[in-house]
């Protein structure tokens, strides 16, 4: 089992600790420019989209999605 999923689990790995990076940065900068308390725009019109939490789910979900896929064509 390891020999298969091996590669695509360090790729789906490193894409998500990519993306926590990246919204990490953006929430640091978000924070720097709202000094006047405000919430920033792109928040305020898509919320969902600078939530890193909700990118790593859909990206956890569709790798998870591809193995029991994998192995249930694999089954018939």
């Amino acid at each position: 089992m390891w020999d298969i999923w091996l590669w695509p689990m360090v790729i789906t790995s490193g894409i998500m600790i990519l993306v926590c990076i990246a919204g990490i940065r953006k929430s640091n900068q978000s924070m720097q420019l709202s000094e006047t308390n405000r919430i920033p725009e792109t928040a305020a019109e898509h919320p969902f989209t600078m939530n890193p939490l909700l990118w790593i789910i859909l990206i956890a979900s569709f790798f998870i999605f591809i193995v029991i896929f994998y192995y249930w064509a694999s089954f018939y």
